[in-house]
């Protein structure tokens, strides 16, 4: 997938939601079809990897692509103990994919933040933390000579997966504005890293036709007061995810993997007050 400018993008979305405010309301089972369709077509020739966070959006990806004989590899980074790598370990082990972890230690840290920051044009606390993942993981893949890698980026926005959805009196309205706004919060890092190390990141969640889709599906099938993206954990049942695997609650890159902590820890040792002070001085 290329990075289209962001005037583009919020172009496509708004076409988008007239489309689907336009069109019938889309089925669990379309929801599945879509899915499958959209990772089958964007699967490469040759061997590829999957950034594996044991979270329902990589896990999903994983078992279609598992599903599909594909020939992949998941990648998993963090520190040791941290819940991504404990879920992703568990995870990998029942379904029988091909997994390889990074386990990294505190005195690894400030290289790959500085290696990460080097590689963003927008840096901030967050930016960093959650790109030193995606770096850590493309450098892991790289040793495999593997240069496409698929990632769950889009789920959060069109599931109703974030903590505003919640809390929004419209959850499709917010669906819709977090849809606008992710280019500038997550594409145009992920996408910078991607670029500068040579990889392409394929984000089947991104897909026009899934996005239409899973915009169609009404939002009381998506969250209520007690789950969010309940739609998508349970075309994760139907297609073989056991239940613990499918309902695992969802945890921000940067928190999963520990590397937030690691920031917050490398701060305090430095002086810092403020992550934010440390991550500018690097």
């Amino acid at each position: 997938m290329k990075l289209i400018s962001e005037k583009d993008w919020i172009k496509k979305i708004v076409e988008l939601e007239k489309r689907a405010n336009k069109e019938k309301k889309a089925t669990k089972k379309q929801l599945e079809k879509e899915l499958i369709n959209v990772i089958r077509r964007n699967i490469p020739d040759k061997k590829f990897g999957i950034l594996f966070s044991g979270g329902v959006d990589s896990t999903l990806i994983a078992l279609i692509c598992k599903k599909l004989k594909t020939d992949f590899v998941c990648y998993s980074v963090g520190l040791e103990g941290s819940p991504d790598l404990v879920w992703a370990r568990e995870i990998a082990k029942k379904y029988d994919f091909n997994h390889k972890i990074n386990i990294l230690k505190l005195k690894d840290m400030e290289a790959l933040f500085k290696k990460t920051k080097k590689n963003l044009k927008h840096v901030d606390t967050l930016s960093v933390g959650v790109g030193s993942v995606l770096v850590s993981a493309i450098e892991l893949a790289k040793k495999d000579k593997i240069n496409t890698l698929f990632t769950g980026m889009g789920s959060e926005e069109i599931f109703a997966g974030y903590h505003f959805h919640d809390e929004a009196e419209d959850v499709h309205g917010e669906c819709w504005k977090r849809l606008k706004t992710m280019w500038q919060r997550d594409m145009f890092r992920d996408f910078s890293i991607a670029n500068a190390m040579n990889v392409e990141l394929v984000s089947p969640f991104l897909d026009e036709d899934l996005m239409l889709t899973a915009m169609r599906i009404p939002a009381k099938k998506k969250i209520d007061k007690k789950n969010k993206k309940i739609i998508l954990r349970e075309v994760a049942e139907d297609l073989g995810l056991a239940k613990k695997y499918a309902w695992r609650p969802k945890k921000a890159a940067q928190y999963g993997s520990y590397f937030d902590k690691c920031i917050e820890k490398l701060a305090k040792q430095k002086g810092f007050i403020f992550k934010k002070d440390y991550i500018a001085q690097l």
